[in-house]
């Protein structure tokens, strides 16, 4: 889908999504279903949310973020961008993404003009920088000056004895182009209340069915610039984790909506919930 036919869609996760994962291995499996759902419905955002107040939940975010970011990040500029860390010793069993922004292609006689790329500036030069965009010799950005080792997106503007690009704007690929990783440093309940967001979408097995306010959603949806999606903790659905703020999440959120009606499990975990939510806006066409 063409990037001028979507809008921003935001996911909410909570941070304790992998609390009830004793290993790292299965903690990195979970990030990793998460990552691939967001990308195969082209999510624009992961925010992680901190939803145990009175924990410390920052090793949780910490695993949770760099193993999204590693994710999105293609796999040319991984070693460059991240180096050793803890929290990717077992990063090989993360599934890879496909998108448009993890190209295959290694090789310089690969590319073609017009072409968008992730790379990464690595050395200086007397007019400009040079940039790994994961082919066999680097690129060539004139009359740039951009700190070493910072990531950026170009665009290929011609192909001769050297490749020469361009600093292009995420917002003018016409494509899919990965998702971002946000922190919110608050709880779910303030993320809803900041108004950043145009339509809120509360999912709970305690909300409406969603085939029965899916009209009512669509008609906001197609107004609506910013959409976000939230989901509960494994322990905890969103309508106990706002309480503890004071908050009603029917007052709050613009729809509280089931899209699981008649679960035959009694609990439906995070990821099992963004994957089933997120099929479902996407068959009934709300341009995820």
């Amino acid at each position: 889908m063409e990037k001028s036919k979507r809008k921003k869609v935001s996911i909410a996760i909570p941070a304790s999504i992998v609390s009830d994962t004793p290993h790292l291995r299965e903690k990195t499996s979970k990030v990793g279903l998460i990552g691939r759902t967001a990308a195969i419905f082209g999510i624009g955002e992961i925010i992680v949310y901190r939803d145990e107040p009175t924990a410390n939940q920052k090793a949780e975010i910490d695993l949770i973020t760099t193993l999204l970011r590693y994710m999105e990040t293609p796999q040319y500029l991984r070693k460059r961008l991240f180096g050793l860390k803890p929290e990717l010793r077992y990063a090989g069993i993360l599934p890879p993404l496909r998108t448009p922004h993890h190209p295959l292609g290694k090789r310089a006689s690969d590319l073609k003009v017009g072409e968008y790329r992730e790379g990464v500036t690595i050395a200086k030069t007397g007019d400009g920088m040079l940039v790994d965009i994961g082919v066999d010799k680097p690129a060539v950005m004139p009359k740039t000056r951009l700190l070493i080792g910072e990531r950026i997106t170009v665009r290929v503007a011609s192909i001769n004895k050297q490749i020469l690009v361009n600093v292009a704007r995420i917002q003018d690929i016409p494509y899919y182009w990965g998702y971002e990783v946000t922190v919110w440093n608050g709880s779910f309940g303030s993320l809803v209340k900041s108004g950043r967001f145009d339509l809120k979408i509360a999912t709970s097995k305690y909300g409406v069915a969603f085939n029965d306010v899916k009209d009512k959603i669509a008609e906001r949806w197609r107004r609506a610039k910013h959409v976000l999606v939230g989901f509960g903790s494994p322990t905890e659905g969103l309508y106990e984790i706002v309480k503890r703020e004071g908050l009603d999440l029917t007052e709050i959120a613009d729809f509280v909506v089931n899209t699981i009606p008649g679960q035959c499990a009694e609990t439906v975990r995070t990821e099992e919930a963004l994957l089933a939510s997120l099929a479902v806006f996407n068959l009934l066409g709300f341009n995820v």
